[in-house]
């Protein structure tokens, strides 16, 4: 195991944290494509049973994330982030392997509820990139962390979907040995990003739960505001997970093919953004400006959609939507830069959990308004639920106008 610690500005320990999240992220793609079918067989081979099944796991998914990303964040500011960043893909690994073993759907639930409570390396990774990047080039770094997500959620499902031919279980084999594999990478060559002198000194169940991370954050009104941002932008995203395939097929008619081609358009050019726009618009306008600029693009990649009345204008949209990421990693920087490094990784872990949260009530918020959209003979507005996003996004947006300005200091413990 790595006997050094990471060196702050080091880009081995970046491509180290790179790859580490590039795994992780693959072995969750890669279930993606089948989970579904494994429930409809374990349900009794009624989709709309299965369905009712996939909503509740979901649910159950985030719920969990709410509770536990604090309580990680919270250890790996007392502890370091490789030991939770090693647990968690041990407890991933271990996980991927019982459901693909899983005889019986509560079973499968058991195996989904372990997967949200070890899912830790996202919001870790987040701080331990506030730990070995200089405040100018955080920015970037988040940038290159939203381009593995991009890679994951492209090359995860393609694999997963070739997988799922031999079986509805072998893409949980496959992922479980992704997860087991970054494990042992990272017991061997990951290395530790935080010395122990600038550890948090005691570990604080109270402020290890979603409502104890929140007021923490109350001491750093701008990072709170900030952090009100991301989870009003993530609540609007869920617009695309929840809708996408139901509003295309309903005004558009399209099937699988259709639907997973414009996906990977989607993630190919997010990726680009993230690995290529971020870090140098950051540079050449400042982390504020390419944060309104994202958002900017992202109320009208929305609206666009929303409007859309052909196939071919929808699709044209995407490139825009797909500017609508580089609002997050300036968002993360301005407010890593205002927070202790004895608390990275409680603010990273209450942003985890405040996405959770929107990941409880974005998918019914938005689909029962598409379902309401479309409930009269001729409904005139079938990408209502579109424009709700974009509404949210303008909200989101004066919060950044307001709150978004460079910190005073590089770092530190004032807001």
């Amino acid at each position: 195991m790595p006997l050094a610690l990471a060196k702050r500005g080091s880009s081995p320990a970046l491509a180290f944290i790179f790859i580490t999240v590039l795994i992780d992220i693959l072995s969750f793609g890669i279930i993606i494509p089948v989970l579904p079918h494994l429930v409809e067989q374990l349900s009794g081979g009624q989709i709309g049973r299965a369905a009712v099944w996939v909503g509740a796991m979901q649910t159950m998914f985030a719920a969990i994330q709410f509770f536990a990303s604090p309580l990680q964040g919270a250890a790996s500011d007392r502890w370091g982030r490789r030991r939770v960043i090693l647990v968690s893909n041990m407890g991933l690994g271990v996980d991927f392997a019982v459901m693909a073993l899983a005889p019986s759907l509560w079973l499968l639930f058991v195996g989904r509820a372990v997967s949200a409570m070890t899912a830790a390396s996202f919001s870790t990774a987040n701080a331990y990139i506030a730990d070995v990047t200089p405040p100018q080039r955080r920015a970037g770094a988040y940038g290159l962390l939203g381009a593995a997500f991009g890679i994951g959620f492209v090359v995860g499902p393609a694999i997963g979907g070739l997988l799922g031919s031999i079986g509805p279980r072998a893409p949980f084999w496959a992922a479980a040995g992704l997860s087991l594999t970054n494990f042992c990478y990272g017991l061997w060559v990951l290395p530790e990003s935080l010395p122990p002198e600038r550890r948090s000194r005691r570990f604080r169940l109270r402020e290890a739960n979603p409502w104890g991370a929140l007021l923490l954050l109350r001491r750093y009104p701008r990072v709170f505001s900030l952090a009100l941002l991301v989870f009003i932008t993530q609540l609007a995203h869920y617009v695309l997970q929840s809708t996408f395939v139901l509003y295309t097929d309903f005004r558009y008619g399209w099937g699988p093919r259709e639907v997973g081609a414009t996906l990977a358009l989607v993630g190919l050019c997010s990726g680009l953004v993230s690995a290529v726009l971020v870090g140098r618009a950051v540079v050449r306008f400042g982390e504020r400006a390419t944060l309104l600029a994202g958002l900017a693009c992202g109320v009208l990649g929305l609206v666009w959609m929303g409007l859309a009345g052909r196939a071919a204008a929808f699709v044209a949209a995407v490139p825009l939507i797909a500017l609508w990421g580089l609002s997050e990693p300036p968002a993360q920087s301005l407010m890593s830069a205002r927070v202790p490094p004895d608390q990275q990784g409680r603010l990273q872990g209450t942003l985890a959990s405040l996405l959770s949260f929107a990941g409880i009530f974005g998918p019914a918020l938005f689909t029962n308004v598409f379902a309401v959209s479309i409930a009269g003979s001729s409904p005139d507005l079938p990408g209502a639920a579109f424009l709700l996003a974009a509404a949210l996004l303008v909200v989101g947006g004066a919060v950044a106008w307001r709150v978004a300005r460079p910190p005073p200091a590089t770092v530190a413990g004032v807001a």
